[in-house]
C-alpha cells in the first residue's frame, strides 16, 4: 500500500497548525509556500513602525519544523489544482513548473489586500500584508520625518508631516496609534527644523465606528484614546481617489499627505477562484470558497479549505485559521486510523484584541471587555504566547521593554537595496512569479532590470 500524501498550501496560521497536527500521522506531508517564513501578521504593524525586526515576526519555516522526517518543504506558489489527477500545479522559485500529487489537500493560502477595484491606489498607498509591505511602509514613515526636516516651504513640510490611513479596523487603528507615539514621544527632540508636534494623522473609513468587529463600548473606548493622541478620525468617509500628494474623499474634500497607508478590506487570492472553477464550488462576494461543515469543498471530501479562503461566516482572524487547520488535519488523521471525525468544525471564539498605543488596548473576550492598561497587558500576554519560537519571544519582549518603557525604536533602518528591490518588484503583478524571480536574480547579480 502506498503512503498517503498530504499537501498543505500556505504556511500562515492555517497551514502551520495543520502541518504541526500532522506530525505523527502515517503520511507523507508536503508544505508549499511562497516565502521561506511563517508570518505572524498581527504584529506586522510593529515592523512598519520600528518596534520589531522582520525576523521576530517571520521565523523560518525550516527552523520551525526541523527534524520532521515526514515533511517536505517546497518554496513556490500553487497556481492551479488538477482535481481529476489529484495534483497541484506549483510555480517554483527556480522558475520551473512542478506538479505535486496529493491524496488529501489542505488549502490555507490566506487572503490578499483589496482596493475594491481601484488597484491604481496601491502605487501611492501600500497595504500591510507581508514583510515587503512592512518594510516599504517603515521606509515611507521614517523618510517622511526626514523630508519634513529638510523642507523649507511650510506647505511642503505640512504634507510630509501628514499621514493618511485608510481603514479603521485593527491594522489602521494600531498604525495610527503608533505613528502618533513616534511623533509625540519616540522621536521627540531628534529633529531641529521640523516641528513634530504639528504631525497630523488622519484615519478614515466608510464605516460608522472604529474597530467595527468589536463590541460597541470598546469601539467608543478606542475612539477616545485615538482622540487623546490627536488622531483625526473621520468615519462615514469614503475614499474615491489616491494620488502622490494626497487622498480625495466622496464630496471632493482633499487630505494633502505624502504618506498614505491602505488598511481597508481583504479578498481571497486568485487561487480561490481557480479552485472554485476546477471543483464547481460556489464563492461569496469576496471570492472565498463556500465549504461544507467539515471544511471540505462540496463534492471533494479530499480537499479542505481553511482560514481566510473559506466562506464560513466567521471573522478573518488568526484563531479561525489556527483552529480550522488543526481540525482539517485531525479529520485526515481520523480517516487514516479508520476512525473518521463526524463532528463538524466549530469555532471557539477566543475574542478580539487591538492595541491603540503604549499602555492602552481593547480586548473583547466573550462577555469580558477590557480596555486601557488591563487590555494592554492582556494583549501583550496573548501575542507573546502565540509567537513562534522561544528566541523570538525573548527578543520581542526585550524590544517591547525598550520601546514601551523607554523611547527607543531600534528598527528604523531602510537600506537602498531594500528600496531598489521593492521598486523593481512593484511593477510586477503578484501572479507573475517567474518574472519576479528573474528580477531578484538580476538584482543579486548587479544587473537591475
Amino acid at each position: 500500500m502506498t503512503e498517503h500524501r498530504v499537501v498543505v498550501v500556505g504556511a500562515g496560521f492555517g497551514g502551520l497548525f495543520a502541518t504541526k497536527t500532522l506530525r505523527h500521522v502515517p503520511a507523507k506531508v508536503t508544505l508549499i509556500n511562497g516565502t521561506t517564513y511563517h508570518l505572524f501578521e498581527p504584529l506586522l504593524y510593529q515592523v512598519a513602525t520600528g518596534i520589531l525586526s522582520e525576523g521576530e515576526v517571520a521565523p523560518p519555516i525550516r527552523e520551525i519544523f526541523k527534524g520532521r522526517r515526514n515533511l517536505d518543504i517546497q518554496l513556490g506558489w500553487v497556481s492551479d489544482v488538477d482535481v481529476e489527477a489529484h495534483e497541484v500545479v506549483v510555480d517554483g522559485a527556480d522558475g520551473r513548473v512542478r506538479r505535486v500529487p496529493y491524496d488529501s489537500l489542505i488549502v490555507a493560502a490566506g487572503a490578499q489586500n483589496s482596493y475594491f477595484g481601484n488597484e491604481a491606489f496601491a502605487e501611492h498607498a501600500p497595504s500591510l500584508k507581508n514583510i515587503d509591505d512592512a518594510l516599504e511602509v517603515r521606509s515611507r514613515i521614517f523618510h517622511a520625518f526626514e523630508m519634513a526636516e529638510l523642507a523649507e516651504d511650510p506647505d511642503e513640510q505640512r504634507r510630509w508631516l501628514t499621514f493618511a490611513i485608510v481603514g479603521a479596523g485593527p491594522t489602521g487603528v494600531e498604525l495610527a496609534g503608533q505613528i502618533a507615539e513616534l511623533a509625540q514621544r519616540s522621536l521627540k527632540g531628534q529633529y531641529h527644523h521640523a516641528d513634530l508636534t504639528q504631525t497630523r494623522i488622519v484615519l478614515m473609513d466608510a464605516v460608522d465606528r472604529v474597530l467595527p468587529a468589536f463590541d460597541e463600548a470598546l469601539s467608543v473606548s478606542a475612539l477616545k484614546t485615538l482622540k487623546k493622541l490627536h488622531v483625526d478620525v473621520r468615519l462615514g468617509t469614503r475614499v474615491v481617489d489616491v494620488d502622490a500628494k494626497g487622498v480625495t474623499v466622496a464630496g471632493g474634500e482633499r487630505v494633502e499627505a505624502y504618506t498614505k497607508i491602505w488598511a481597508a478590506g481583504v479578498m481571497a487570492p486568485g487561487l480561490a477562484q481557480r479552485l472554485a472553477e476546477a471543483t464547481g464550488a460556489p464563492t461569496d462576494r469576496a471570492g472565498r470558497i463556500v465549504v461544507e461543515p467539515d471544511c471540505t469543498v462540496p463534492g471533494h471530501p479530499e480537499i479542505f479549505v481553511v482560514g481566510d479562503m473559506a466562506a464560513q461566516n466567521l471573522p478573518g482572524v488568526a484563531q479561525v485559521a489556527m483552529q480550522g487547520g488543526r481540525y482539517a488535519a485531525q479529520v485526515i488523521k481520523g480517516r487514516l486510523a479508520g476512525k473518521p471525525v463526524t463532528k463538524p468544525f466549530k469555532y471557539f471564539d477566543k475574542g478580539n484584541m487591538a492595541t491603540i498605543s503604549r499602555f492602552s488596548a481593547v480586548a473583547n473576550v466573550g462577555k469580558l471587555h477590557l480596555s486601557g492598561l488591563l487590555g494592554w497587558f492582556g494583549w501583550l500576554g496573548v501575542h507573546l504566547f502565540y509567537l513562534i519560537g522561544f528566541k523570538n519571544k525573548v527578543t520581542t519582549l526585550m524590544h517591547w521593554t525598550v520601546s514601551f518603557l523607554g523611547r527607543g525604536r531600534s528598527e528604523r533602518i531602510a537600506t537602498t537595496q531594500q528600496i531598489n528591490a521593492r521598486n523593481a518588484l512593484h511593477h510586477l503583478s503578484t501572479d507573475d512569479h517567474h518574472r519576479a524571480v528573474g528580477v531578484v536574480q538580476q538584482l543579486q547579480n548587479g544587473r537591475p532590470e
